[in-house]
């Protein structure tokens, strides 16, 4: 979605008031983020957080 928007990491972790590399590891998979900064993506992409975000149970 980000690539779609041609943002790079870091103008998203802008938008977003986080680091880049928060954003790489949200992206990698590597960190979940916290429900606050879940739906301030969906809220970005004005998307519903499921359609972000997987349930790996």
């Amino acid at each position: 979605m980000r690539g779609e928007r041609g943002w790079s990491q870091a103008v998203l972790a802008e938008k977003l008031e986080i680091s880049r590399q928060s954003v790489n590891a949200i992206e990698t998979g590597r960190y979940d983020p916290s429900l606050p900064l879940a739906f301030r993506i969906a809220r970005l992409f004005d998307l519903p957080i499921e359609a972000i975000f997987e349930d790996e149970t």
